[in-house]
């Protein structure tokens, strides 16, 4: 039986067996009705309605149209009338699990469907060798990280037809090594920063007034003598310290170089970032062709922050983790389903990748897809260490 409560799912699934006959040769007697409420407020499904279930789900996620009554019990395998298979389908949309789009026409799964689905009934297909071999023949410790991420990214789009989006690794905190300023025409002045021994990075600030070279000099060392050695986040909460006091305890020079610095280290970019592939996939889905939800859905790519939010959420999560819908917490990916998993290198944990698309996909197919991969990019880039 698989056991749910009102408030909480609780699924608890025994065996499976063959007797999904209908002894009656109609309806079912009241003490054999699929759905049953106890004493404890708990509804029991039993197997009947699960392979009913199963088989409804599987049928509109291959097909994208409302499953029947006759067609639910003739794929089942169940020797059952349409007029019990329609009592079924009812007790279950009154759980919630399924829904009529139209009053003649059959059910469709709601997203309680889909996670009772994923959680509880799905089968898995592992992928084929081959498939393992080509995810693996393309990602290969000669590429650079950038060209690994942009790799892994389109496979997963590739393979799924989705979108396909994994969350660059997380580096280490960059430490300040050296700044220099340079001056430059119209009151602009180009920083040069020195990150972890060499990473080199240049920027072009805009000052209120011009700076002579000496000035710039002594600008740099003070800040060099202020902040060398200590990572961005650092350097940004000591900024906001000195700043605070720059007026009353600092003199013009050292003013100078806390609002510069305050400007360079401001536009720093220290966050996380993710590359995204096959976007435009999702236009090709019947359900995600709404305008108005696809423009927001893209905006939200481009945006990014949303995403990234979500992708956080599976960064200290355990195997492959599914959004359904609503689940995700945003607006934008309502229509969606997040299918994610986490890579590791060196028993670290660097990043999040995944597939982004329609609530109907394959879950079977999707899953493994995105954990091998996961598992491919991280013993990649544990060998490039």
């Amino acid at each position: 039986m698989l056991v749910c409560t009102r408030k909480s799912w609780a699924y608890n699934i025994a065996g499976w067996n063959n007797d999904y006959s209908d002894d009656n040769g109609g309806e079912p007697a009241v003490s054999d009705q699929i759905i049953n409420e106890s004493e404890a407020n708990e509804t029991v499904i039993n197997e009947r309605a699960q392979l009913l279930l199963k088989t409804l789900i599987e049928r509109y996620i291959r097909e994208g149209q409302p499953v029947g009554s006759k067609s639910l019990a003739q794929d089942a395998g169940l020797d059952l009338s349409s007029a019990t298979v329609r009592n079924v389908m009812a007790d279950l949309e009154r759980l919630g699990l399924v829904s009529a789009p139209h009053t003649s026409a059959g059910r469709v799964p709601t997203e309680q469907g889909y996670r009772l689905f994923i959680d509880n009934l799905l089968t898995i297909k592992p992928l084929g060798s081959n498939d393992v071999q080509t995810l693996a023949s393309t990602l290969t410790p000669q590429s650079d990280v950038s060209q690994l991420v942009e790799s892994a990214s389109s496979l997963l789009s590739g393979f799924t037809q989705m979108a396909g989006v994994v969350m660059l690794p997380t580096q280490k905190p960059a430490a300040l090594r050296q700044i220099e300023f340079l001056p430059l025409s119209e009151n602009r002045v180009l920083t040069i920063l020195v990150f972890n021994e060499k990473d080199v990075q240049n920027r072009v600030i805009h000052t209120s007034r011009p700076y002579a070279l000496p000035e710039l000099e002594r600008i740099a060392a003070y800040l060099n003598a202020q902040f060398t050695g200590k990572n961005v986040q650092r350097v940004r909460g000591d900024l906001l310290k000195e700043m605070e006091n720059a007026q009353s305890n600092m003199d013009r020079l050292m003013c100078s170089a806390i609002e510069m610095a305050h400007q360079v280290f401001d536009d720093t970019d220290t966050g996380q970032d993710y590359i995204m592939a096959g976007e435009t996939n999702l236009m090709d889905y019947e359900e995600m062709a709404d305008v108005p939800r696809l423009r927001q859905l893209f905006d939200a790519f481009s945006e990014k922050q949303g995403i990234l939010d979500l992708l956080d959420k599976s960064l200290h999560a355990q195997g492959v983790q599914i959004f359904i819908g609503h689940e995700s917490g945003y607006e934008a990916l309502d229509n969606c389903s997040v299918v994610t998993a986490t890579y590791s290198a060196n028993d670290e944990v660097l990043g999040v990748l995944g597939i982004i698309g329609p609530t109907r996909m394959a879950y079977d197919r999707i899953i493994p897809v995105v954990d091998v991969t996961a598992k491919l990019l991280g013993t990649v880039l544990n060998q490039r260490n």
